[in-house]
């Protein structure tokens, strides 16, 4: 029987709920899914980035509810502390609180220009200053980590809560067609591996809904 719920919404188009679904099997919780309406007028305020609160993913474990993927990582790294979601180095564990903290409140413009649809395909995307700023942060943050900690994760050998978190940023760059260096590329090409993400990916392909508003070519 599982130990929790994740409340979800749109796999194909939902940042958070990946983050939130990568959180969870990092921490080895068994839990079930449970998907929100796409059509809901919050739900779909949330993929469109018009609401002021991201109330899903939502954990749902022994009666209390966490939502905010941030909340969730941290309320999975007390449960599971086995499960090392932060680096065991304390340095290690301050720059990854750092980056998913950025990762969590920054990079507007990227994901206002590029958001996440799986099923899509923009070759020669064109991108503007705005993101392109998005972008180079985000380059150099990988490549700050990879550097330091070696790879094949951001934190070396293990996957952490920096990855979750940059994990769609990953999908992303592969929608828009960003072009990246080889070592960025190496670390998106180990994202898409992760079975976890491959999971995903392949459940997201096969949902029947779509959002105009995401549709559109730019």
């Amino acid at each position: 029987m599982p130990e929790a719920t994740l409340l979800i919404s749109s796999k194909n188009y939902s940042s958070w709920s990946l983050r939130g679904f990568l959180l969870a099997r990092l921490s080895g919780l068994t839990f079930e899914e449970k998907a929100v309406d796409p059509d809901h007028p919050a739900t779909r305020a949330e993929l469109l980035l018009q609401s002021s609160s991201i109330r899903v993913p939502c954990l749902m474990h022994d009666d209390i509810q966490v939502w905010d993927t941030l909340a969730i990582a941290e309320y999975l790294n007390e449960l599971r502390p086995a499960a090392h979601m932060l680096p065991r180095n304390r340095a290690a564990r301050a720059r990854c609180r750092s980056i998913a903290g950025e990762m969590h409140s920054g990079f507007s413009a990227l994901r206002a220009s590029l958001p996440m649809n799986l099923r899509a395909f923009r070759p020669g995307f064109v991108v503007w200053s705005a993101a392109r700023a998005d972008i180079d942060r985000i380059i150099e943050i990988w490549h700050e980590c990879l550097t330091t900690w070696q790879g094949p994760w951001l934190f070396g050998a293990h996957a952490s809560i920096a990855d979750a978190m940059y994990a769609p940023v990953v999908t992303r760059f592969l929608t828009y067609d960003v072009r990246l260096d080889a070592p960025c590329a190496a670390y998106c090409a180990h994202i898409m591996a992760w079975p976890d993400m491959v999971e995903w990916v392949a459940a997201a392909k096969q949902e029947p809904e779509e959002i105009e508003e995401l549709e559109v070519e730019f």
